[in-house]
């Protein structure tokens, strides 16, 4: 077996061991219901989809899409949503009985009330351990196309994204939100939507027309024979130019994750009057990030159509 089948094989074996005790927790909340282990089907087509996947492309990884990442999030995503779903149950449990208790039962109340604080801190741990994981084996699986430097950077936008999509499960426990159906529904669909983003691989280019002017003047200093710069194409969005891997990256960043959670969290804001410290930060960090991605975008559409 060489290298290229050993990271496919290591990559995932790990999404496996990952996605199995979340479906064993899963199945040992919904004790009268086995049917749960159903949800382990996706990660018995990751051992199908690796030797089709070995043997149709020639590095070991397709070019644009990653349906080993996709078949984990398969499984994955419905049971951080079944946990989500359930710490809501018991949350809305917590607070119809905490006005109607008295003192014979109040021992029995804090009870419950630990126990769904224990599964709350192991759910928020499981959910934090998947975005972690979702880049240990994108470094661990082969690059496909990709060089060694492009990785780095999907590795660092990997990270980026993470940090930003875990927030949005901590919402849930805010006091003003913490038993609407509504919020939790929409901040899963938001949360699985994100995550979408993680079977895309947006660096993979040959040459970037944008950096092409850099290029030359690198090797105009490199060398005594000047290089031949391509010239721009005529019109501010014309022929491939819309279609250049960073301007997809942008465009799909604004709408799978930093336009959905900005919305979402000024509403959170403005119409739930949920308003703390992070909650704050993190709006204005979207607010930012958008603008600065459609700038983005508007720069390197000006500089093609120059």
């Amino acid at each position: 077996m060489n290298c290229k089948a050993l990271a496919a094989l290591a990559s995932r074996l790990v999404f496996t061991a990952h996605g199995f005790l979340l479906v064993w927790i899963v199945v040992s909340i919904k004790e009268d219901d086995i049917y749960y282990w159903l949800l382990l089907v996706g990660l018995g087509l990751l051992y199908l989809e690796m030797p089709v996947t070995l043997r149709c492309t020639k590095k070991g990884e397709w070019k644009w899409f990653s349906p080993m990442v996709f078949l984990y999030l398969c499984t994955a995503i419905p049971c951080v949503a079944l946990l989500e779903l359930e710490l809501l149950n018991r949350r809305t449990s917590n607070r119809n009985s905490s006005s109607t208790y008295t003192s014979c039962n109040r021992t029995e109340d804090d009870a419950v009330k630990q126990g769904g604080l224990g599964l709350s801190n192991g759910v928020k741990g499981l959910e934090q351990i998947m975005l972690l994981i979702l880049v240990i084996v994108r470094w661990l699986m082969p690059k496909g196309e990709m060089t060694r430097d492009q990785l780095s950077q999907l590795l660092l936008v990997y990270i980026g994204m993470g940090a930003d999509i875990i927030d949005i499960l901590e919402v849930f426990a805010e006091p003003e939100v913490e038993t609407n159906m509504n919020i939790t529904i929409t901040g899963l669909v938001l949360f699985s939507w994100a995550l979408m983003q993680y079977t895309l691989i947006l660096t993979q280019t040959n040459s970037h027309p944008a950096s092409a002017p850099n290029r030359s003047i690198m090797s105009l200093e490199d060398s005594e024979s000047p290089a031949i710069v391509p010239e721009p194409k005529e019109g501010f969005c014309k022929g491939s130019s819309c279609c250049i891997n960073e301007v997809w990256g942008l465009a799909i960043a604004v709408g799978m994750q930093d336009g959905p959670f900005l919305i979402f969290r000024l509403y959170l804001m403005l119409h739930e009057k949920v308003l703390n410290q992070m909650m704050i930060f993190f709006a204005v960090k979207n607010v930012l990030t958008v603008l600065i991605e459609i700038y983005r975008i508007v720069v390197v559409q000006c500089r093609l159509g120059q």
